[in-house]
């Protein structure tokens, strides 16, 4: 191929490797793009899987305490049963002792038994009339008696209801909170599997993304071997140019060379004086004036 040819060669192709170059570049950009938005999305369903662990926690944490929760309210309903049970008892024995209650009142026989004590301590009374008091004494101390059984399961009776009070506002209380920790529960439950299902489209976009990528720097490889092949056979045309270059330069020096020496041996038949290049070109061929 001519030089002429050559230097036409390599601008031809020196144009279709800038051209090479350009659609690498912007297929370089594209495969950026593609890995910044493959990364982005995978940041994004690693920040979605962390929000589902610190959410499937809390859950977990609320479901446990609803779970305690609901133990603690099935032993108050079996406090409560218990205590229910005794109050019936209580009433019934006191309902069963009320039906002997004295006609008279409490106040009544009370004042009597004192002022019977009263008159045993400060008179003095036969032995018959002895008897007589200390049976009255006894007889006042069972009736009284009867009221003070009374008062006693009254109280025991008023007890049971303060505390049948207080276990139902605890009982009210735990369900309140039960309720309360199954709507947060049931809110969290539901946040999760919202975020589960935005993670999964979100990681079939970004597996989607990377399909993308690999196919995207799949195609540059044809570019790049074209590129390597163009810039290939520029190198070799230039090679050749440089080659045939200095093959024509050494051909010139050759030839000026020729012409000098040519030049140079009339003069030394002529006899007339040389130049230092003549005389070195000459001297070099082992030509002499004697020659």
């Amino acid at each position: 191929m001519a030089s002429k040819e050559k230097s036409q060669t390599i601008e031809v192709l020196t144009r279709k490797l800038a051209e090479l170059r350009d659609q690498r570049n912007m297929a370089d950009k594209d495969v950026d793009e593609l890995a910044e938005r493959r990364d982005r999305l995978n940041e994004q369903v690693r920040t979605l899987r962390a929000d589902v662990q610190k959410i499937r926690a809390e859950r977990d944490e609320l479901n446990e305490e609803v779970r305690k929760l609901k133990q603690q309210r099935s032993e108050g309903v079996s406090k409560i049963r218990e205590k229910i049970a005794e109050l019936k008892d209580v009433i019934q024995e006191r309902k069963a002792i009320a039906e002997n209650r004295p006609i008279r009142s409490y106040q009544s026989l009370k004042k009597e038994l004192e002022d019977l004590e009263w008159k045993v301590q400060t008179t003095s009374h036969t032995v018959q009339e002895d008897k007589e008091m200390m049976e009255k004494v006894r007889h006042l101390e069972t009736q009284l008696g009867i009221y003070r059984k009374l008062e006693k399961f009254s109280q025991r009776a008023s007890e049971l209801r303060n505390q049948l009070n207080s276990l139902r506002n605890e009982n009210e209380n735990c369900h309140r909170k039960i309720t309360t920790h199954a709507q947060r529960s049931q809110e969290l439950h539901k946040k999760m599997f919202e975020k589960v299902e935005e993670g999964k489209r979100k990681k079939k976009e970004a597996d989607e993304m990377h399909k993308q990528f690999l196919e995207a720097r799949a195609r540059m490889k044809p570019l790049q071997d074209e590129i390597i092949s163009v810039s290939s056979q520029i190198r070799q045309l230039r090679k050749g140019l440089q080659d045939a270059e200095q093959r024509q330069k050494k051909e010139s020096e050759n030839t000026l060379r020729q012409k000098i020496e040519e030049q140079a041996k009339e003069k030394l038949k002529r006899g007339e004086k040389l130049s230092w290049e003549e005389f070195q070109l000459l001297a070099e061929k082992g030509v002499t004036s004697q020659d």
